[in-house]
């Protein structure tokens, strides 16, 4: 959380004692004589572990003298840079005209006004002038910025204003996917982000295992922004003998927890292996959209009816989930990357789809009619389904005999989902209860 804060008034209510309270320090000169802070003033604070820029203003007036008309200046690009504004009185002398005025300038910028009314050194004289309600603001404090009292509730008012804002900003800008780059070290997966972004942007060499953390790059190109995670390589359990190549793995493991869509890289050279296989299943486990790319295909030379049999292999290796988009791409020359981040934003939405009830049972109810499921010359009955309200796809399905339906059928049931509503390259689970 990033937000500035400045403190303004007129000259001699106690800004810049109060900008050394929050501060912790004596950054700012504070001096009877009123006037003796001209140029703005920056220093950090941090309330409630939420940390936050406060900037320290000159006193406005109304003089047309050329130093007041320069700090006047400097105020209004101080509250022009703020999200909020503390806007200080003295109690002590009350509401003046200059303030008033002060007030009408701060609302034109629209911005979040704390009105805090200083120099209240005794809670008997907080109610004793009362002007200040006059200028209509909502929130307000009564303070002593030379002894601390007040402070308190004050930041925990301003605390709970940037926190707003700091919701807010996040609704505005959306939540972005995740797409996390995974596979057994040295593939490419570094190069990719690289070829993405079109700069060096992660270090990349022939040592396997360079890429030690999970690294995240925001993405924003041809009406897509996303943030791709570069991981380090997963390798074999027999294969780790350093405590850095435990912890790197166990990185990969917990960033694919924290992720919408795997892209699952496969050197093309070595093959699909039984590694490969591990990941894969760990990403199914995890209920995350997946792409298989198969990486360094310029290498090899060869021709399409080779790719076939090499797209047939892996997806007898997956099955039964084989409905998995299989790209052949070059992460070095950037053959093939262009399809990589539209194929995984469908993915994405695909992922959150939520589907009818009754266009569910329209189109499967029908199906179970034609092909029922049987068990000992049973007739088993499937007599109402349902998508459940989960974050990823998972359906339940009514039946009068529930624990006789077998693990083939469960799987016949699921590729007639994905063959009529596209569930490609996302999980998808089944339940049975009795009806």
């Amino acid at each position: 959380m990033s937000y500035l804060v400045s403190i303004v008034g007129r000259p001699n209510v106690g800004k810049s004692t109060l900008f050394n309270r929050l501060v912790g320090k004596r950054k700012a000169i504070v001096h009877v004589k009123s006037g003796v802070t001209r140029d703005r003033i920056y220093g950090n604070s941090e309330w409630n572990g939420v940390t936050f820029s406060v900037v320290d203003t000159g006193g406005y007036n109304n003089k047309m003298d050329i130093l007041d008309t320069e700090i006047r200046k400097q105020i209004l690009i101080a509250v022009k840079e703020s999200d909020v504004i503390l806007f200080l009185i003295d109690m002590k002398i009350g509401l003046l005209d200059v303030e008033i005025e002060i007030s009408q300038i701060l609302r034109k910028y629209q911005k979040s006004i704390l009105l805090i009314v200083n120099k209240v050194d005794n809670g008997t004289y907080m109610y004793h002038n009362t002007d200040f309600f006059r200028l209509g603001f909502s929130n307000y404090y009564f303070i002593s910025a030379i002894n601390g009292s007040g402070t308190g509730d004050m930041l925990d008012g301003l605390v709970e204003i940037l926190k707003e804002l700091e919701e807010k900003k996040i609704m505005e800008k959306g939540y972005f996917p995740r797409f996390s780059v995974i596979g057994r070290p040295n593939v490419g997966k570094s190069t990719l982000i690289n070829s993405f972004l079109e700069k060096n942007h992660h270090i990349v060499t022939n040592i396997s295992g360079t890429t030690r953390d999970s690294l995240d790059v925001f993405y924003q190109k041809f009406g897509y922004r996303c943030i791709l995670v570069d991981t380090p390589g997963v390798r074999k359990r027999s294969k780790i003998s350093e405590s850095i190549d435990f912890y790197s793995t166990m990185r990969t493991v917990k960033t694919i927890e924290y992720t919408d869509i795997c892209l699952l890289m496969v050197d093309a050279v070595r093959g699909w292996e039984s590694q490969d296989r591990n990941i894969f299943r760990l990403v199914e486990k995890n209920q995350k959209g997946i792409i298989i790319i198969i990486n360094k295909w310029d290498l090899l030379h060869v021709n399409c009816s080779r790719k076939k049999n090499f797209e047939i292999f892996i997806r007898k290796n997956i099955a039964p989930f084989d409905n998995v988009p299989i790209l052949f791409v070059s992460a070095k020359n950037k053959e093939g990357i262009n399809k990589i981040i539209p194929i995984a934003y469908h993915i994405f939405k695909i992922r959150k789809k939520k589907l009818k009830t009754n266009l569910l049972n329209r189109v499967m109810l029908p199906i179970f009619k034609i092909n029922p499921p049987t068990y000992k010359k049973k007739l088993i009955k499937i007599k109402y389904c349902t998508q459940l309200p989960t974050s990823t796809p998972k359906f339940i399905f009514f039946s009068n005999y529930p624990q006789y339906i077998k693990e083939s059928y469960k799987r016949f049931i699921e590729n007639k989902i994905r063959y009529y509503f596209d569930f490609r390259g996302v999980p998808i689970r089944i339940f049975f209860r009795k009806k």
